[in-house]
């Protein structure tokens, strides 16, 4: 079967994917799974979704010819695509905005959620403020506490936003969380899921509203650089950026695919969030695929800066991907990702989100070997939301707080 016709019927790209859920969650999925397959069906459904993207969210996304990076680089020539000037500061709204219209087609106006980073959150609470609908979302304390700024945007908006305190305390947990609400409350609620990955048919739905990224890049580089580019990198957490620009381009084998994981701070289980590098194929949240666990099977802890790469399973179809070897997954330490954002900002003025910077850190480390590439680096989200972050890791430019601290006793 040709890549870009999976999933097959029953959700799978090659062993990956399904639907392995509690049986309460089937039918929901189902209703889920011929509503989507009208809409796409439906021309109404296609225009007033490219209208939304157009005219409220901000599409297309400019793809931005990073001179001084690639000056600085010495090599490749280093092109952007801006989905952090999207509405909502991440290439997030473009699912919501797709699926908020299916949970309107299906008569479902309480809308529920999990985020990691908080920017799935924030454009749920978004399109559930423009659409009239109730919002819950689902969020670990511990992302919570890191993403304060997006905690209060999701309130702003309207979204009652509850924290998850078991577990991690980060995304997986907020899923966990989610789905249990969704058990209860099928029919009157939408679960919109905010990456490729859960039961089929999110993976698909998912990628679908996402390869807009892909379809608009594959369009500027024809026009502005004469040709496709050899290289697109994009950070992978659960998925959605990655596949939303790998997709358009699967059947393109002079592209060549580059997804970034978490490398965390080290490479023990608990430590990292890399699952090709460090896990097995196993089953969470509804899919199977590459998945952080330990001896017993257990799924194991992770780590990463960045909360929106901080998840245990990585979503179906980049397992599909890699095992045929039509991409290529690596890692990127906290380190370097947060040295990548500061080169980032320094060069061009662009302070992108923790989750970007692992794919631009990645790209500046193959750059100088390769002159004559060009590479497309998709800049998921901005870093307003990851402030907070980058103090605490670089209190050498907040010496002021610094000072602050140790007048209040908090140095050590």
């Amino acid at each position: 079967m040709s890549s870009t016709t999976l999933p097959d019927a029953l959700g799978h790209f090659g062993p990956y994917g399904g639907r392995y859920v509690p049986e309460v969650l089937m039918s929901p999925l189902e209703e889920l799974e011929r509503a989507y397959s009208d809409a796409r069906l439906d021309p109404s459904f296609e225009a007033e979704l490219h209208s939304l993207l157009h005219h409220y969210a901000g599409r297309p996304t400019p793809l931005y010819f990073a001179s001084r990076l690639t000056e600085s680089c010495g090599g490749a020539q280093i092109w952007l695509k801006r989905e952090d000037l999207l509405h909502t500061g991440a290439h997030k709204i473009n699912n919501c905005l797709g699926q908020i219209l299916l949970a309107r087609r299906m008569g479902k106006h309480r809308i529920i959620a999990e985020t990691g980073a908080g920017q799935h959150g924030v454009a749920t609470a978004t399109v559930c403020a423009l659409f009239g609908m109730e919002c819950v979302v689902y969020m670990g304390e511990e992302d919570m506490r890191r993403q304060r700024l997006n905690v209060f945007r999701m309130r702003l908006l309207g979204a009652t936003v509850v924290a998850v305190a078991n577990g991690s305390r980060t995304l997986k947990d907020a899923i966990s969380e989610a789905m249990r609400d969704w058990v209860t409350n099928v029919a009157t609620t939408h679960y919109l899921l905010g990456s490729a990955l859960g039961a089929h048919p999110y993976p698909m739905m998912v990628r679908d509203f996402h390869k807009v990224i892909g379809e608009e890049t594959r369009a500027q580089s024809l026009e502005q650089i004469g040709r496709l580019p050899d290289t697109i990198l994009a950070c992978v957490g659960g998925g959605s950026n990655a596949i939303g620009v790998f997709y358009p381009f699967v059947g393109d084998a002079s592209v060549r695919l580059i997804g970034i994981e978490a490398g965390g701070r080290g490479h023990r289980l608990g430590d990292h969030a890399a699952r090709f590098s460090g896990g097995s194929p196993g089953v969470l949240h509804g899919a199977f695929s590459y998945l952080l666990q330990d001896d017993q099977g257990q799924v194991g802890l992770t780590h990463s800066v960045s909360a929106g790469l901080d998840y245990a399973l990585i979503g179906p179809e980049h397992a599909w991907l890699h095992d045929r070897n039509r991409a290529e997954y690596v890692s990127i330490s906290d380190a370097d990702a947060l040295t990548a954002a500061k080169t980032l900002a320094r060069l061009e003025g662009i302070i992108p989100a923790l989750e970007s910077s692992h794919a631009i850190a990645e790209a500046i480390r193959r750059a100088p070997s390769e002159p004559n590439h060009v590479y497309v680096v998709n800049v998921s989200g901005r870093g307003d939301k990851d402030i907070d972050i980058y103090r605490e890791n670089m209190p050498e430019l907040d010496p002021d707080d610094s000072a602050s601290s140790e007048q209040r006793g908090d140095a050590g």
